[in-house]
């Protein structure tokens, strides 16, 4: 009696990126309302990568989201001490 094959269906690997990473930019932006005023303040910052080797791309991010949130929360900060008094 003949055996039966069965064609195995072979599932492509998925894409990969091939950029190189040059540069990172973040955007944050916060609102606050003092009395009946809403104030909005918004920090954007780019960073160039000189060279990818030796660089750590996810430490890179997550120190520029810190740079960028911090200065939005000095900007909140500075306006509530200006007008909230």
């Amino acid at each position: 009696m003949p055996t039966k094959t069965t064609k195995k269906t072979v599932k492509p690997k998925p894409y990969e990126s091939k950029a190189i990473i040059q540069s990172i930019s973040a955007t944050s932006r916060a609102s606050i309302k003092v009395k009946d005023n809403f104030f909005t303040v918004e920090y954007q910052e780019e960073r160039i990568i000189p060279d990818i080797k030796g660089v750590d791309i996810e430490e890179e991010r997550r120190l520029l989201w810190d740079t960028v949130n911090a200065e939005c929360d000095n900007q909140i900060e500075e306006i509530s001490k200006t007008f909230k008094k």
